[in-house]
């Protein structure tokens, strides 16, 4: 989850923002029988105004990655502390279905990591997909409630556990137990991941010793011995090995014989490289800024077999990666997740005042001059919510699911709510410009009479009749 967790005992250590997006793209969950061949990254990227969101990137061979959404979040929370960290993919056993569930924290709300460890949320963020692309509301679950003097639930993962039909859930929690405040991780089962059990206590290190940061990979055909591997940051990067999720583990060393301890990384990601016997260990270089660093091995039950790989062999893309998740896709879920969150991002400039463009701020639409964040200008240009044909509806790249919409002929920047009266407001004929046929200009889908137009450099849905009025509602788009 954090370094911050070892001042405590580490050995010196969005109704929906997605569920309505209005999307185009008519994705089918692939197939159970479908191989996988392509690679999904879910991650944050740092303490930031918008980094402790979900951001997607996505691979064809598990080393080189590619930001989706211009290195924009493609998930964001509404609910809890409107903050999340740590995300974890979740497939499930059919195939049919994502679950994706991170940490309630926002830390760049100020609040500062004393609190966030010992009077933080209890309670995950889950949210759920049947194509990656999809995804339903962000909810709570509150896990942790439950434990006595529980400050958090950080970093959760999950692992299907076929003999009881059901998903371990776990995540580190510190408290006070047997006169020691410390992380230690927990478990809840659930089968939806809505309704969870009690929360057990799963891992406790002896002494004042915590952990964080557990994972873990069933390996196929049990390499090495194990049906099970997990990684935890305990001080150290600690690989462990099992038959049974729950129980009978077996420590089988560390990463520290490559310079790599719990002082240096944390984070720990495993996944197994598509259709061959060859796993990542992907460890997060906090303490130097500089994000994943991956590890590979045909064994992970042999620590001694992990290699390093040079920066010549990977590439991580244009965005920090911190503690995520990767997941096999197959070639359809990389095509679609492609065709939702790639392609262009376009601007709006204004035709009479040219160093001005269109953009959100505080989900109010104006034009603006030295736009910062660039991304508060960029706009995925959509076929209209309300008509698909010859009509355009303006999504934000930067808060996904949120469109240009008037209301009272005035504009602003509001998250889909899937209505009929929510398209129609955001959906606008793109026609000749009014003042200059070699531009463009909007015209409202249901008020043929008005058009999107500024004035006193807000946006405005107003009557077009003078020369000043065609110039204010024509644009040009730009990239």
């Amino acid at each position: 989850m954090t370094h911050r967790f070892r001042r405590f005992g580490l050995g010196g250590m969005i109704t929906t923002l997605l569920l309505t997006l209005g999307l185009t793209t008519a994705a089918q969950p692939a197939a159970a029988a479908d191989p996988n061949t392509a690679y999904l990254m879910a991650h944050f990227t740092g303490e930031s105004a918008t980094g402790e969101q979900i951001y997607f990137a996505t691979s064809t061979d598990g080393l080189h990655w590619t930001d989706l959404n211009y290195s924009q979040p493609v998930l964001l929370s509404n609910v809890g502390e409107k903050g999340v960290r740590d995300p974890s993919l979740v497939r499930s056993p059919a195939g049919d279905k994502v679950f994706l569930i991170a940490t309630d924290l926002r830390i760049a709300s100020g609040k500062g990591w004393d609190a966030a460890q010992h009077a933080g949320s209890t309670s995950l963020v889950v949210w759920e997909s049947a194509d990656l692309v999809n995804w339903s509301a962000p909810r709570l679950v509150n896990v942790a409630g439950g434990i006595a003097g529980a400050g958090c639930a950080w970093a959760p993962e999950a692992i299907y556990d076929a003999a009881s039909g059901d998903y371990i859930v776990y995540w580190a929690t510190i408290s006070p137990l047997n006169g020691v405040d410390k992380a230690r991780i927990y478990y809840s089962r659930t089968r939806d991941f809505r309704t969870f059990s009690t929360a057990q206590l799963y891992i406790d290190r002896p002494g004042s010793q915590g952990i964080i940061d557990t994972q873990i990979i069933e390996v196929a055909g049990s390499t090495g011995g194990y049906r099970y591997i997990r990684a935890s940051g305990d001080g150290q990067i600690s690989i462990e090995g099992s038959n049974s999720i729950l129980s009978g583990w077996s420590r089988l060393g560390d990463i520290s014989h490559l310079g790599l301890t719990g002082a240096q990384v944390e984070g720990p990601i495993l996944h197994q490289f598509n259709g061959r016997n060859e796993w990542g260990l992907w460890v997060d270089q906090y303490a130097a800024g500089k994000g994943y660093l991956p590890l590979t091995t045909t064994n992970l039950a042999s620590t001694g077999t992990y290699r390093v790989r040079g920066t010549s062999e990977y590439n991580l893309g244009a965005s920090r990666k911190r503690h995520g998740s990767i997941m096999g896709i197959t070639q359809a879920q990389y095509n679609t997740l492609q065709s939702r969150f790639g392609g262009n991002a376009n601007r709006l400039q204004s035709y009479n005042f040219n160093t001005r463009y269109v953009r959100h701020a505080n989900y109010d639409a104006r034009i603006d001059a030295n736009v910062s964040p660039l991304a508060d200008s960029q706009w995925r240009i959509r076929p209209g919510l309300a008509n698909a044909s010859g009509y355009v509806s303006f999504e934000s790249v930067n808060f996904p699911g949120y469109y240009l919409r008037h209301s009272n002929y005035d504009f602003a920047l509001v998250r889909n709510d899937g209505t009929a009266q929510f398209a129609a407001d955001a959906t606008f004929r793109q026609v000749a410009g009014l003042a200059d046929a070699s531009a463009v200009s909007y015209q409202s889908y249901g008020n043929t009479s008005r058009y999107i137009r500024h004035y006193n450099y807000l946006l405005r849905l107003d009557p077009i009749s003078t020369a000043t009025e065609r110039a204010d509602a024509t644009f040009r788009i730009t990239s």
